[in-house]
């Protein structure tokens, strides 16, 4: 009988460990179905046949650029910085024990655009271009804006993690302070705006739009490689995200050293979600929303929880970016804007449906 039992216990186990890993497999399929419909969509008209044939080394010489200079980075850019935001979030929502937890609700995207308004306005890192009778807009020197957005971002947490450990180590002290500072650096860049002529507010607010072309396949690597490297931290440590959703005290009593691993998490995470702040620009909703959509078929299992929202991450971006250069073909949607205009109905149903509590 207790043979039996054991059996029974055993195989549902087995059941349940598959089950995850087929959900985990489906998400790796809906990613590489939006990176070959990213592929293959676009205002230029290359047919699929041009697109296989350049693909495996051969086509034009144009349909070479559209696809090794244009997509292709563009795609590695979504799927780098989808991984970085969606994996912060989902170990942020835990350590912070909060739902709304993510890199845009606890000021690093915000302090991120603070420094890239700084380094537009004051280091000339944007300025106006005549041509002919018209102006345009041009940015003179992206990295500058870039290492800017990131002192900015990590700057952000620093401060947080600076008055937690003043004030005590606690998740509500870190939300509390994260709300704080963002809106301290929200009113810090509207300052910056306020005494910035016309140009330099339209340079800042185009970069606020966030986009996926700011970031070639260098700055796309980098965001990979870190956050590939914060992936392996984060799946170290899944059991003890798995003892801290029993709740702090349950957690210190299995030996999880729990204020050790929230400061850390916490400064990995925002490293990632900041370098991939800094180079593509402001990305609402994909931290927040592809945890909780992954949530809804793996559970609160990190084992599973964290490759899921990195691969559901990836997707929500490449699709986005499709959506936002199909939508008003040939001009190209701010992902930005369009990731919180998708993301905003969809958490608000998630919340009516009881999927958010």
């Amino acid at each position: 009988m207790r043979s039996g039992s054991l059996t029974r216990i055993h195989d549902d186990y087995d059941r349940y460990i598959r089950k995850k890993w087929m959900i985990l497999l489906a998400l790796a399929a809906v990613l590489f179905s939006m990176c070959v419909l990213s592929i293959s969509v676009g205002s230029s008209g290359l047919s699929v046949a041009a697109i296989l044939k350049t693909l495996l080394g051969g086509g034009m010489p144009s349909s070479k650029t559209i696809v090794w200079n244009v997509r292709m980075p563009r795609i590695a850019a979504g799927v780098s910085v989808g991984i970085a935001l969606a994996m912060s979030g989902c170990v942020m929502q835990n350590v912070l024990r909060n739902p709304l937890s993510s890199a845009s609700t606890l000021g690093v995207a915000q302090g991120a655009s603070f420094g890239a308004a700084f380094a537009i306005v004051y280091l000339g890192a944007g300025i106006q271009v005549n041509a002919g009778t018209s102006a345009a807009i041009t940015v003179t020197n992206p990295y500058l804006i870039a290492v800017c957005a990131f002192l900015g971002g990590i700057g952000t947490t620093v401060l947080i993690l600076g008055l937690s450990r003043v004030s005590g180590v606690t998740p509500p002290v870190m939300i509390l302070a994260g709300v704080a500072f963002s809106s301290l650096f929200i009113g810090a860049t509207t300052l910056i705006q306020y005494f910035a002529d016309d140009v330099m507010i339209a340079t800042v607010v185009y970069w606020t739009f966030g986009s996926l072309g700011r970031a070639g396949l260098r700055e796309s690597a980098l965001i990979f490689f870190l956050g590939a490297v914060a992936f392996l931290y984060f799946i170290y440590n899944r059991w003890n995200y798995n003892a801290l959703e029993s709740g702090t005290h349950t957690a210190k009593s299995l030996g999880v050293p729990v204020d050790r691993l929230i400061v850390t998490s916490m400064a990995v995470c925002a490293l990632i979600s900041s370098v991939a702040v800094a180079f593509v620009g402001t990305i609402n909703f994909i931290g927040l929303i592809a945890p909780h959509m992954v949530r809804r078929f793996v559970g609160n299992d990190y084992r599973y929880l964290i490759p899921g929202s990195a691969l559901m991450g990836a997707a929500l971006m490449v699709a986005s970016d499709v959506l936002s250069r199909i939508l008003i073909a040939p001009a190209v949607l701010p992902i930005g804007a369009l990731t919180s205009f998708l993301g905003a109905p969809l958490f608000l149903y998630m919340i009516v449906k009881g999927n958010i509590k």
